[in-house]
């Protein structure tokens, strides 16, 4: 395997995901108002939940979003960068997050704070790519603190002392963030493929209590600001993107789907298929696990009766943010018990409990993102073990938010931490993994 030729492939899939993100801007019809748009993406806040959508209009936030990428893009063209599944993770989670929470202004600390920690290190700064893109959980404490801190809701607009607090409190995070990311697999034991959530959602509970309750000043209310449904636009985009995935993945692989029934195989767990199984191939899960993940949210929505609403600005980005790992550990065949368990949980939870949270509500769809964190349960302990993990992720997830202020992006990752925190001891304790089940069945 020629470890500089994948990095070269997979680096040009990213760049032309990147070129995508910037056509659909000047293809969809409010085109005329991206400018406008993505100025008022870059000076507002954007709090969980921001439909960048509804804030700066579909073309605006494609544009946004393609600029995010070039960000990443232009990172990954360092000297001495190896791009990787971990770097596809980042790529899609940072992207993804740029339809709600993540622009070209606000994720700049963060990457300024890994570059310290770089030369704190004395690395080169290319070691710290994937993390660059990992440590932008954080981003709107960041456009709070550029825009309104420490004010509720009133927004003061950039000023000298707010750059300066930006830069001091998110490049901070950005330093602290390699050292506690690589820590984090200690904590899940792998098995969380969020591991960056592990910082954002600690730093994120630590500065939410200090900057603001510790002050004295009251963290703005988490409310869910999301715009019109938007199901053409969405689903176009989508489906060309990942049938454009299968048929160069297809076509990198031979012209042959050869080995994709072995990665559907695979427990997911530490796993970078770009390196296991080759790119073509981690290409091709890429497009054949966001068209389920796609068919998933029609499917839910079609159930409550509402096929054409719901598919906004958060939509799209969380189908990015959860096929991100199509490249390092999830897959269809250990993603679908996480789904079964969601829709079961939200079965009983409204119907028979009658609680609020439909399994279409905007909410529950993001939770189910990052619940897909869970995948390597499902891939190594079986498909009853992923059930239960998305089922716990469906209890606590819209908990989690109030931890942090509503200001960490990967609050679903870190609920999936918590998750496995509880269940992989478990799982341990009395259940054997498929691996330790094949080796028992050969010494018998």
């Amino acid at each position: 395997m020629n470890k500089s030729k994948d990095s070269g492939i997979i680096r040009s899939f990213l760049v032309a995901s990147t070129l995508a993100y910037l056509i659909a801007a000047v293809l969809v019809p409010d085109r005329g108002n991206m400018l406008t748009g993505l100025m008022q993406i870059l000076l507002s806040p954007s709090q969980l939940t921001t439909d960048y959508f509804a804030l700066g209009g579909v073309s605006g936030a494609f544009f946004s979003v393609g600029l995010v990428g070039v960000i990443c893009v232009l990172m990954m063209y360092l000297p001495g960068t190896v791009v990787k599944g971990s770097t596809v993770a980042a790529y899609f989670l940072t992207t993804g997050f740029a339809f709600w929470g993540i622009n070209a202004l606000n994720m700049l600390p963060f990457i300024f704070g890994v570059f310290l920690h770089s030369l704190a290190r004395k690395q080169p700064f290319s070691n710290f790519v994937d993390l660059a893109m990992f440590s932008t959980a954080l981003c709107p404490l960041a456009s709070e603190l550029l825009l309104r801190y420490p004010s509720e809701t009133d927004v003061h607009g950039i000023t000298a002392g707010s750059v300066v607090l930006t830069l001091i409190v998110c490049g901070a995070v950005g330093f602290l963030t390699p050292a506690m990311a690589g820590h984090s697999p200690n904590v899940h034991k792998g098995y969380d493929l969020y591991s960056a959530a592990l910082p954002g959602g600690l730093l994120g509970f630590f500065l939410a209590a200090l900057l603001y309750k510790t002050a004295g000043h009251t963290v703005p209310p988490i409310e869910a600001h999301l715009g019109d449904s938007h199901p053409v636009i969405v689903w176009a985009f989508c489906a060309v993107f990942f049938a454009l995935c299968i048929a160069g993945g297809f076509r990198l692989n031979g012209n042959s789907f050869k080995g994709y029934g072995k990665l559907l195989q695979d427990t997911g767990h530490k796993a970078d298929f770009t390196a296991k199984y080759g790119p073509g191939l981690a290409i091709m899960n890429v497009g054949v696990y966001g068209l389920m993940i796609v068919a998933y949210y029609i499917a839910v929505n079609a159930l409550m009766g509402n096929v054409l609403g719901g598919f906004n600005g958060v939509t799209l980005g969380i189908v990015f943010c959860m096929v991100c790992f199509g490249a390092a550990g999830a897959h269809p065949g250990n993603i679908w018990p996480i789904m079964v368990g969601y829709v079961l949980a939200s079965f009983i939870a409204t119907q028979v409990v009658g609680g609020p949270f439909a399994v279409n509500a905007q909410a529950i769809m993001v939770g189910l993102c990052f619940a897909s964190g869970l995948a390597p349960i499902a891939g190594a302990y079986g498909w009853w073990a992923g059930v239960i993990g998305g089922a716990a992720h469906y209890a606590l997830v819209t908990s989690v938010p109030a931890v942090h202020g509503g200001f960490s992006l990967y609050n679903g990752g870190f609920t999936a931490l918590l998750v496995a925190i509880i269940l992989v001891p478990q799982l341990e304790m009395f259940c054997k993994t498929k691996e330790q089940r094949l080796a028992d069945g050969k010494k018998q």
